[in-house]
């Protein structure tokens, strides 16, 4: 009897282009949608963080029966998110998928990657311990990444609110988001580079915990520079008598928010009044005025350096206060040109919690949710990293995440096995292959 041939259907109701018909079957052999997750590879091969991370981990598992290493798991799921796919859920269909095996060093022909239950069960396996020493790794890493000690760095500190819906430990009502949530505190440098995120409930942080914490990250960036100089940066939340007196016991410089009280407002009357009187004669503009003093709260142990702006304009009068240890600097420039700078942490967080879905934190446990913070720290230095190989003054070199992940990683490929090599056939079409090209051939420049 001959062997029969049984072929997949064509997909039904496509209509014909000039008079031919289109014919649309599911029989492609070795194909992926992520053909530039091979640049993602090599960038994490050169970074290295999922074996620093896994090396922070107590495996209990036996090792005659471990079939996936704590750095394959770390580095799949990594690379998950990186490439926009959030869910651990996810794994269970991308196991088996050519480009993810080839970047997990295995052959598309070779067998399946890790499940979603082996990524839960990793994400809950961290206690307390391993939890601070992944955090003290990913200082290391962000320290390792320059290729010289820095004379100075700039670090802003910053939170965001991260909705949770369901009975997680630390999550708390936010009475200003109106919902359940976490709160985690986030450190990025004035380049972009992530620094820490630490998760904590939805409510603002006191000054005494805020000290804790720096306490810590600043001890273990003085381990690698000890002479660098170090600022920190931050809105009014981060404006504690306690930070305040840890920067001076420190050495740090810093440039705060500072919240109007009536003491200070006092000294910006007659300004606010020139100014919209100002804004009046010139109908239309905006007039922007400073002005620096000393003076400080009655919680805070001395007077400091404030420095006031006060804007005047068709929407009426508004005043900011910020506070900083520098000298140096007229109060335009240390407003308009260092305070200011810090709107771009925003645009960080905006990259790892939305681009990346840092706010998938959906485990019971906060240890759990604590690491997929971790989680989602590796896989911005993915993308970050690989957007820093594109030329310096191109428009690459400040394009989004997204944008990044759907020009270079959403690629179609191709994948074929030889004797001697395996070959990737990516579209002839792509638009940005000389980017893609460009990009790999800088990857030595990656600092490991």
């Amino acid at each position: 009897m001959p062997a029969t041939v049984e072929t997949t259907p064509c997909l039904p109701g496509l209509s014909p282009v000039a008079g031919k018909p289109v014919l649309a079957r599911f029989d492609g052999e070795m194909l992926s949608s992520d053909g530039g997750l091979l640049a993602l590879r090599e960038v994490e091969k050169r970074l290295g963080i999922a074996a620093q991370l896994a090396a922070c981990i107590d495996d209990p598992r036996t090792p005659e029966g471990v079939q996936h290493g704590l750095d394959e798991i770390i580095r799949f799921r990594m690379l998950m998110i990186a490439a926009g796919y959030e869910d651990g859920n996810d794994a269970d269909w991308l196991r088996n998928d050519p480009m993810f095996k080839l970047a997990m060093e295995r052959l598309p022909e070779a067998g399946d990657l890790c499940s979603q239950a082996t990524v839960s069960r990793t994400e809950n396996l961290p206690g307390p311990r391993a939890l601070l020493r992944m955090g003290l790794a990913m200082v290391e890493h962000y320290c390792a990444s320059f290729r010289t000690v820095p004379n100075r760095v700039v670090l802003d500190i910053d939170d965001t609110f991260d909705a949770v819906h369901g009975a997680q430990q630390l999550c708390l009502f936010n009475a200003h988001h109106d919902e359940y949530g976490f709160q985690p505190i986030v450190v990025f440098d004035g380049d972009g580079r992530m620094v820490a995120a630490v998760l904590r409930p939805a409510c603002r942080p006191k000054g005494t915990q805020i000290v804790k914490w720096l306490r810590r990250l600043i001890d273990a960036i003085r381990s690698h520079w000890p002479r660098t100089a170090i600022m920190l940066r931050g809105d009014s939340h981060y404006c504690t008598p306690e930070v305040l007196r840890f920067c001076r016991a420190r050495r740090l410089d810093y440039i705060f928010g500072v919240a109007p009280t009536t003491t200070l407002r006092k000294h910006v009357i007659a300004l606010e009044a020139s100014t919209t009187a100002r804004a009046q004669q010139a109908p239309g503009e905006t007039i922007r005025r400073f002005k620096e003093f000393n003076d400080g709260a009655a919680s805070w142990d001395r007077v400091e350096r404030i420095i006031a702006r006060v804007e005047a304009g068709p929407m009426g009068v508004d005043t900011r206060f910020i506070v900083t240890s520098l000298k140096a600097g007229s109060p335009r420039t240390l407003y308009q040109e260092i305070y200011c700078a810090r709107g771009q942490a925003e645009n960080h967080i905006k990259a790892w919690k939305t681009h990346l879905a840092a706010d998938r934190t959906s485990c019971s446990r906060a240890s759990a949710n604590q690491m997929r913070l971790y989680l989602h720290i590796g896989a911005y230095w993915l993308m970050w990293s690989l957007r820093s190989l594109m030329p310096r003054r191109s428009r690459w070199r400040g394009i989004q995440f997204d944008t990044l992940r759907l020009r270079l990683i959403k690629l179609a490929a191709r994948l074929e096995t030889l004797k001697r090599s395996i070959r990737l056939h990516l579209p002839r079409s792509m638009p940005d292959q000389a980017i893609l090209g460009y990009a790999l051939a800088r990857l030595p420049r990656l600092v490991i």
